[in-house]
């Protein structure tokens, strides 16, 4: 009985191990954050070193949907909030429901990357033809320029695929 219980709590177990890590490229969430961090989202490191983040997306095998960043890459400062936009476009002639999964590499700065609001693991419902924007609004914490692990980071990449939903 223990070995079931734990094999169906081994997922939101490793969910919150992740988020709590960084671990496999895991973002944070900047809403669930504590004050100090949402501070730390509006006191740009004066002086500090630009960070390139691009922009990747990619559809899965089954979804027949365009699904793109609106600009590849953008450059930040650590502690800066930045708003960037994906475009989904339904390419069917019947409505299609669409679910995106991120992450962020290298893996170690996603304990780092934390999202303010995202289009991620939300169910997008298109119709026929049907286009929309979808923003994603992040900073990257200022500790990342403390953290000797980070020294050679001067890239960051997120990305999307989009998914089938079957809802």
């Amino acid at each position: 009985m223990g070995v079931l219980g734990l094999s169906y709590a081994a997922v939101p177990l490793y969910k919150i191990f992740c988020r709590a890590t960084g671990y496999g490229g895991t973002t944070q969430n900047g809403l669930d954050s504590d004050s100090a961090t949402r501070q730390r989202a509006n006191e740009a490191v004066l002086g500090a070193r630009q960070l390139c983040v691009q922009f990747n997306a990619d559809t899965a095998g089954t979804m027949p949907w365009k699904f793109q960043p609106q600009c590849r890459k953008m450059y930040v400062v650590p502690g800066e909030t930045a708003l960037a936009f994906f475009t989904a476009e339904n390419t069917t002639g019947n409505a299609e429901v669409g679910v995106s999964t991120y992450n962020v590499t290298p893996f170690k700065a996603g304990v780092y990357f934390h999202k303010i609001q995202c289009f991620c693991f939300e169910e997008q419902v298109l119709g026929p033809g049907e286009k929309v924007d979808m923003p994603v609004f992040f900073f990257i914490d200022p500790s990342f320029l403390d953290d000797p692990h980070m020294k050679n980071v001067n890239q960051i990449i997120l990305s999307y695929t989009m998914h089938r939903s079957r809802s």
